[in-house]
């Protein structure tokens, strides 16, 4: 059975009721959106199926219009007045057996004040309602498909715009961490003829064809003589370094005593 039931009055507002139970349908699907002129098949009994589909609904949207309280009758009187009115029994029957009812106002109604309404649909008045607006289509029934979702737990268990986002979410982290993993990845075209420093995971300095004279700093120098100890004042020199030093290290050590 369906979970939300959609209730209008022929004769105000049938197109906009016609769009939320559309669009609630594409959300949650079909199945769980009554609506009388699309939910009866054909040959069922149309009072059986809609006072059972109301009882067992968890909500009910009474989409009311400006013209809800004076659509008049066969009679010339206003339907809301005959007790066999359905727009009245439907939700009558909604707030007898307590099941959320939802009015939502479009266009330019305004709430139905308790007076206007027979005393079985007097709770009516204090029911918190949504608005609906043509201009705002798109926004008005996300919000009122939010707040369903939000109440029902049911329906937010299938609600496809909500496993949407979710993917979507999803799809922008993976991209997001893939550019991570991109940006601390090292290629040899990214150095070549120069010296790389990565940070994060990997540390130190890494040369590729170095052209000229090279020092890195702490760790090891590569493409050069590599000194132990304190090396202030020492400059390496690229190329074959086959007994250069410089003759500043050369006086450094002689003073040391080492005369060799």
């Amino acid at each position: 059975m369906p979970d939300v039931f959609v209730n209008y009055r022929t004769g105000d507002e049938e197109s906009a009721a016609t769009m939320i139970a559309r669009e609630l349908s594409r959300r949650f699907g079909p199945e769980r959106i009554f609506s009388a002129s699309n939910s009866i098949e054909a040959g069922r009994r149309f009072p059986v199926e809609l006072v059972r589909a109301v009882e067992e609904c968890e909500a009910l949207l009474a989409v009311i219009g400006p013209r809800w309280a004076e659509v008049r009758g066969v009679d010339g009187r206003p339907a809301l007045e005959a007790e066999q009115d359905w727009t009245r029994r439907e939700i009558h029957t909604a707030l007898d057996r307590g099941i959320l009812v939802i009015p939502v106002l479009v266009g330019k109604a305004t709430r139905i004040a308790p007076a206007a309404l027979p005393d079985d649909l007097r709770e009516l008045a204090d029911c918190q309602y949504r608005r609906f607006d043509h201009r705002n289509a798109e926004s008005d029934l996300t919000a009122l498909g939010d707040t369903l979702a939000r109440l029902l737990p049911e329906l937010g268990t299938v609600d496809r715009d909500a496993r949407a986002a979710r993917e979507r979410a999803k799809a922008k982290s993976r991209k997001k961490s893939a550019q991570g993993v991109g940006h601390t990845r090292m290629r040899t075209r990214d150095v070549r003829g120069g010296i790389g420093n990565l940070n994060g995971d990997l540390s130190g300095t890494f040369v590729n064809e170095p052209q000229g004279p090279v020092n890195t700093g702490q760790g090891h120098q590569y493409n050069a003589p590599h000194f132990e100890g304190d090396n202030t004042g020492v400059q390496f020199t690229a190329g074959d370094n086959s007994g250069t030093v410089h003759q500043r290290f050369e006086r450094e050590r002689r003073r040391s005593g080492d005369g060799r």
